[in-house]
């Protein structure tokens, strides 16, 4: 009998820390906020508070707090946040960004940007340097498919990547030589 009850006591706790560990995926506790959610996202990236870990998905800003408390915010409908680490020697797999915890190679390096979409419109074509963390943030429109080229130094990449829902919000693949 108290094998039973040890057995049923194990399987309760991981069918509920399963349903817990996955809150944010299912948008339970989502917050709608009035708060400005791309100036969140740039404090965090560019580690203006401390003491909280937070990454970004297609559609949210998670942010743990020391306590392991969850904070799920909503992010906006017609724009997606893609953050981009060009390297020359080091890299890592990444698909959801953490925005306190991904490390890029090249940082605080000045970059020539320049992206247009599958159309052939100019969406970007300006200098912009990587932050403290080696990324380069970037909100972008929703659903569309873009080009890129990035140039520093005389080394330059060319690549295509896309802001859909299923897309990863980290693109860690872009070698420059």
């Amino acid at each position: 009998m108290r094998k039973q009850l040890f057995f049923i006591s194990v399987i309760s706790i991981i069918v509920l820390s399963g349903c817990i560990s996955q809150q944010p995926e299912n948008n339970k506790g989502l917050i709608e906020s009035n708060a400005d959610i791309k100036q969140l996202v740039s404090d965090y990236s560019n580690g203006n508070i401390e003491d909280q870990t937070a990454s970004i998905t297609s559609t949210q800003l998670i942010v743990t707090n020391q306590n392991n408390s969850r904070l799920t915010y909503a992010l906006p409908k017609d724009e997606f946040f893609v953050s981009i680490a060009p390297y020359i020697e080091q890299t890592h797999p990444c698909a959801a960004h953490s925005l306190t915890g991904c490390r890029g190679e090249l940082v605080n390096k000045e970059f020539e940007i320049y992206i247009e979409d599958s159309e052939g419109n100019v969406i970007k074509d300006e200098k912009l340097t990587s932050n403290s963390h080696g990324f380069i943030d970037l909100w972008l429109p929703r659903d569309k498919e873009y080009h890129i080229s990035i140039t520093e130094n005389e080394k330059t990449v060319k690549s295509k990547f896309s802001t859909f829902e299923s897309d990863n919000t980290c693109i860690t693949t872009m070698q420059l030589t």
